[in-house]
């Protein structure tokens, strides 16, 4: 972590190539390996569990939204708009478009004085299979309401609304709303961000590079809010307690988030984002995590936070089992047989 906030200091893990942390095999040959990094970190910024170069500027794409989502409750958006478990968490979230996401992010719309229309995100077909195959069987197309970022999209307008701006280009750096957005990333993480990596997510929004064990000290700020001020200490709690409530709409009922955040009751509340990158809040334990896939692919970066989980003990042998095709997925060929399947290296560091 870079040194410019004393308080949050994190040892440096110094230069070094990432390790194997997964492994794909095929038949008794491991056909495939993926290096990692990633950092679990508390929120005085002490590093207690780590792998890889967890200093890497990264940008944390979709598995950061919940910081995003911040000023939806600390400007009193929330409140004004009455919104729900279901909508904060959504706002959080990169959905698969089934129907009860897309009717959530409608209504929100409605509820807000909005349409589809004002959503900058673009469109794209449902990620759900089945939802895909009924929205063209039935003639409809994509709308900016399939976009697995819409949820999030609408919590912007929501913000505009009540901070009284224009919302249009709201997606756009020097925009107000994603300026206190760079505000409340630039306080959990421990950083001025103001001459940071900058690039364009694929919602449209500007993605900010942070060392990887920064994005786990704003992680480890959601799970333990205390040293923060009251109002981010209810924001963090509010939108916790909402991901916590309703995990379908964090991504989707296939989805690995949704599974794991429901095995565990919530115990362990986890997003994916783009090209590898995960993000894990441990309210009990106080401790976020934040990892990086090298070659930016999922199976990889989900079968990844799996381990952690279960060296925290959060997923515990008995869950585990019950999870194994989820944390350690067969691969099978076309005619239904296993054939493979990815899990931990053997010589993983944990």
């Amino acid at each position: 972590m870079s040194d410019q906030n004393k308080n949050n200091k994190i040892i440096s893990s110094g230069e070094q190539s990432n390790p194997v942390m997964v492994e794909v095999t095929r038949g008794n040959m491991v056909e495939s390996i993926h290096r990692a990094a990633y950092a679990v970190v508390d929120s005085d910024g002490k590093v207690v569990l780590s792998g890889g170069d967890y200093e890497k500027v990264t940008y944390g794409r979709s598995a950061i939204k919940c910081l995003q989502a911040l000023p939806l409750i600390e400007t009193g958006a929330a409140d004004a708009f009455n919104l729900t478990d279901a909508e904060i968490s959504i706002a959080c979230a990169s959905h698969d478009g089934q129907p009860r996401h897309v009717d959530t992010v409608a209504a929100w719309l409605k509820k807000i004085g909005c349409s589809a229309d004002d959503l900058e995100c673009g469109s794209h077909l449902p990620y759900h299979t089945q939802s895909m195959i009924e929205l063209l069987r039935s003639g409809g197309s994509e709308t900016a309401l399939h976009n697995n970022c819409s949820g999030k999209h609408v919590g912007f307008l929501t913000v505009c609304k009540q901070m009284a701006v224009n919302s249009k280009g709201y997606v756009k750096y020097e925009h107000p709303l994603q300026q206190r957005i760079l505000g409340a990333m630039e306080s959990m993480c421990g950083l001025d961000l103001g001459n940071a990596p900058q690039g364009h997510d694929g919602c449209g929004i500007p993605v900010i590079g942070v060392p990887l064990a920064n994005i786990a000290l704003a992680m480890a700020r959601f799970a333990d809010p205390s040293d923060q001020p009251e109002s981010r200490q209810e924001a963090c709690a509010r939108i916790t307690k909402a991901i916590a409530a309703e995990p379908f709409m964090i991504a989707g009922s296939d989805r690995f988030c949704t599974k794991i955040i429901e095995a565990t009751k919530g115990r362990a509340l986890i997003k994916t984002g783009a090209e590898g990158v995960y993000t894990g809040i441990i309210p009990e334990l106080g401790l976020g995590i934040a990892l990086k896939a090298d070659d930016g692919v999922t199976r990889s970066a989900e079968t990844l936070i799996g381990m952690i989980l279960k060296k925290l003990q959060i997923i515990d042998p008995a869950t585990a089992e019950n999870l194994k095709s989820v944390l350690e997925p067969p691969i099978f060929n076309r005619a239904g047989l296993q054939v493979g399947q990815i899990r931990a290296a053997q010589n993983a560091p944990f």
